[in-house]
């Protein structure tokens, strides 16, 4: 054995002390780090030949990375609708590498009965029957690509077509309808091989980004054969919801595929006062949830449903003698694009038995409450002005007057670099404009004050 692993492999104890200490102190200064860090190169060090020793690793990451890392964890983060870690969430990610299971197979440890337990308890908190299945998966991106593979393999059964075996080009040209569908569907449609040019917006309702359910049907109509329909359960500017039991109700004439992009606006269904907005996700056929988001797990962690599982096996099966027979209930290598994963299950658990429907639910509720606190304050200041009503927990929102790109573009760099708080550019019914999204379990009124105050005070530099 090397020297220096023997070593490290003697002091272990020590080494993981170090490690959670270092963690600690960064977790203990969230609220004094910039919740934006502007990058500023470093030279890239040579390959070392002989290495420095995991306490030399954790020095030198410490020295000449750790500085650089913006607090992306902590309550004043507002872009990329990013969630911290619960404080059981990350003492599941930290023995999900201890422990470095590969829930891929079940022939030798029980984690893919966790990660199955853990599906079970999501699909129960987002109101989906039995008759969905699911697994986990890196984001949203690849839940989506998951779900439209799923999809496209429908759309081959409709037409006497086994996609999975004569592959995308034997299906033909297919048509995805969407109204304000999220940018990772047309990554989705060009990584599957159905193509970008197979979205077709349909137009939305005046002032929103919900879908026109009439003008979906009118899109239906035209049609020769069967579709993909790209619902959307929160969108990413203003999370407006499309009317899913409406869209739902054209299944019966139409016969589509429905899958419903529910990244973090299905977290509604936790909160009575906004569960109505999701609605019939349950007559969904393929849905996305992401947990880093909302459910404030460390990255990366998402989960698929589907009601088609025969289809999705049919899709991402993998036959080798070593992996043994395909049973009823199919490993999770058989499911997903991967084979060997990490155990993305375990923090998601951890945090669901700490904190249970109840603790989860506060989140989303005081979210939504300090997004609203924002919002009203924004309307409310003569040097902004809302885009749209604070449906959820983003905000969004522009300056008052005239505005170019190159202001927006100017105002994101100086609230980067003041680092009390981070948000992400956009444009929002043609307009180049700013978006918060609250999704952390940290964040507090306190934090508000801190981030208007900014805000009115850099809009306000020449």
């Amino acid at each position: 054995m090397d020297p220096r692993l023997a070593d490290d492999l003697h002091a272990l104890p020590d080494l993981l002390d170090a490690a959670s200490k270092l963690a600690a102190e960064a977790l203990a200064g969230l609220d004094r780090r910039a919740a934006a860090v502007p990058p500023v190169a470093l030279e890239p060090l040579p390959l070392p030949a002989d290495g420095a020793g995991a306490r030399g690793a954790l020095d030198e990451f410490a020295r000449r990375w750790e500085p650089g890392f913006a607090a992306s964890a902590g309550p004043r983060y507002l872009g990329f609708v990013t969630g911290g870690a619960t404080p059981a969430s990350l003492a599941g990610d930290w023995l999900t590498a201890a422990y470095d299971q590969n829930p891929a197979s079940g022939m030798d440890s029980s984690a893919q009965d966790l990660e199955r337990e853990t599906v079970g308890w999501l699909a129960e908190l987002f109101g989906l029957d039995p008759e969905f299945s699911g697994a986990f998966v890196t984001g949203a991106t690849m839940s989506t690509v998951t779900g439209l593979a799923i999809a496209r393999e429908w759309l081959g059964e409709r037409a006497g077509v086994a996609v999975s075996e004569a592959g995308a080009a034997a299906l033909g040209p297919v048509t995805v309808l969407s109204g304000s569908p999220h940018s990772s569907v047309l990554k989705a449609l060009s990584f599957l091989g159905m193509g970008r040019s197979a979205l077709r917006k349909v137009p939305v309702l005046p002032g929103r980004e919900a879908v026109d359910v009439a003008k979906l049907a009118e899109a239906l109509e035209t049609l020769d054969g069967p579709a993909v329909v790209v619902a959307n359960a929160g969108t990413v500017n203003t999370v407006d919801f499309d009317d899913l039991r409406a869209i739902a109700a054209l299944k019966q004439r139409y016969g589509f595929w429905l899958h419903v992009d529910a990244a973090f606006g299905g977290f509604a269904a936790l909160v009575p006062e906004h569960a109505a907005l999701t609605a019939g996700l349950d007559q969904a056929d393929s849905v996305v949830v992401d947990l880093h988001k909302w459910l404030n797990v460390p990255y990366d962690s998402a989960v698929q449903f589907t009601r088609r599982r025969d289809l999705q096996l049919r899709v991402f099966s993998n036959n080798a003698a070593y992996l043994g027979e395909i049973g009823e209930t199919p490993d999770f290598l058989h499911l997903t694009p991967e084979n060997s994963r990490r155990l993305r299950a375990l923090p998601a658990w951890f945090s669901l038995v700490a904190y249970g429907r109840a603790g989860h639910r506060e989140i989303v509720e005081r979210c939504v409450a300090l997004a609203r606190d924002l919002g009203a304050r924004i309307d409310g200041s003569p040097h902004w002005h809302l885009l749209a009503p604070v449906r959820l927990n983003v905000v969004c929102f522009t300056p008052a007057g005239e505005v170019t790109q190159d202001r927006i573009d100017t105002l994101v760099r100086d609230i980067a670099e003041d680092g009390t708080t981070f948000l992400t550019p956009t444009v929002y019914d043609g307009r180049p404009a700013l978006r918060a999204a609250f999704s952390n379990w940290r964040t507090t009124g306190a934090d508000v004050d801190r981030i208007f105050a900014v805000l009115e005070r850099l809009v306000r530099l020449p």
